[in-house]
């Protein structure tokens, strides 16, 4: 079982009013929801703070609560909307938030997903100041993460959570993870993996993304449809038995006719097979052409290809049956 809380809060009776919190988590709703093909992944529940139907502190507290009780493989707890720091540490403002330390104290946050007896309780927050959740206020330099506890937030603890044509920079790229951008080549959107896409996408002069965890393993967020089929990436360890080994090639693996020299041998259907392999392996990063620019040239003119790093890497987990 996986279950979400996702909030958006853009109605705020005492401060200023947000404008693409409540579209930010409608969109992480609809990803969150199902698997790109349609299997269902988590079962969201949803808070929308607007003007006629705000987020009290206390109903946002106790969903948070709720959320976090009970077994279940992952607790996902998303919040958009206004944060606040002061000495004491950071707060997520509700929409009858006063004076900003009213909020929902990060440090309670904490303390329930580290008390939950979730699997997996990942914490993302688009929200300014939000980098300062898992710190202790007395030293901020030490994260206090039980085990199977991640965050991730759109900013340090210094920083405001900008927006972009009505909706957070940050909820954009990580929508965008979700729906494949961050998927390994089995399909699998990790929380790593969506905190290194956000990263790449933002500038050193831009807000910067955080990320802390305390984890043994990674778990799935969400799967896509892969870039290559997993029978396909199997054969990994068919086509390269040793990671050093060479695939040697030649024209018959080229289906293609336009090119070919007078005297060049005819493709060969089963050769052709596996060169359509071999280019899907290419196109990923798992193989390249030796001493060609191209995998049409390494095979008209009789080179070889070979795995990259990436390769190797997942050829031992085929290897190692893992994948």
């Amino acid at each position: 079982m996986r279950k979400a809380l996702v909030v958006g809060i853009d109605y705020y009776k005492y401060v200023t009013l947000l404008l693409g919190c409540v579209n930010d988590a409608h969109a992480v709703k609809s990803v969150l929801e199902r698997n790109s093909d349609n299997t269902l992944n988590f079962s969201v529940k949803h808070l929308m703070g607007t003007g006629t139907t705000p987020v009290l502190r206390s109903v946002l507290r106790e969903h948070i609560r709720d959320l976090f009780s009970g077994d279940c493989e992952a607790a996902l707890f998303y919040f958009a909307g206004h944060g606040h720091i002061e000495a004491t540490g950071g707060y997520l403002l509700a929409s009858d938030t006063k004076t900003g330390d009213d909020g929902i104290p990060l440090g309670d946050v904490l303390t329930y997903a580290n008390q939950s007896t979730a699997r997996n309780r990942i914490i993302v927050l688009d929200s300014c100041h939000s980098g300062v959740a898992g710190e202790c206020p007395f030293a901020p330099t030490i994260a206090e993460l039980k085990e199977g506890t991640t965050i991730l937030t759109a900013s340090t603890a210094d920083q405001y959570a900008n927006e972009e044509n009505g909706a957070g920079v940050f909820t954009t790229l990580f929508v965008d993870a979700l729906e494949g951008a961050a998927a390994n080549l089995v399909g699998d959107v990790t929380p790593g993996s969506v905190y290194a896409h956000i990263d790449q996408s933002l500038g050193p002069w831009e807000q910067r993304p955080v990320f802390k965890t305390h984890v043994k393993e990674f778990v799935s967020l969400r799967k896509v449809q892969p870039p290559i089929s997993l029978q396909e990436l199997q054969r990994i360890t068919e086509f390269f038995p040793s990671p050093g080994f060479e695939f040697q090639l030649n024209p018959t693996f080229e289906p293609e006719r336009k090119g070919r020299d007078p005297g060049m041998p005819s493709p060969v259907p089963e050769n052709t097979a596996k060169f359509a392999i071999l280019q899907k392996y290419n196109r990923v990063n798992l193989v390249i052409p030796v001493d060609a620019p191209h995998m049409w040239h390494a095979a008209m003119g009789r080179k070889a290809c070979k795995l990259t790093v990436l390769g190797k890497h997942y050829r031992r987990l085929v290897e190692q049956g893992r994948i």
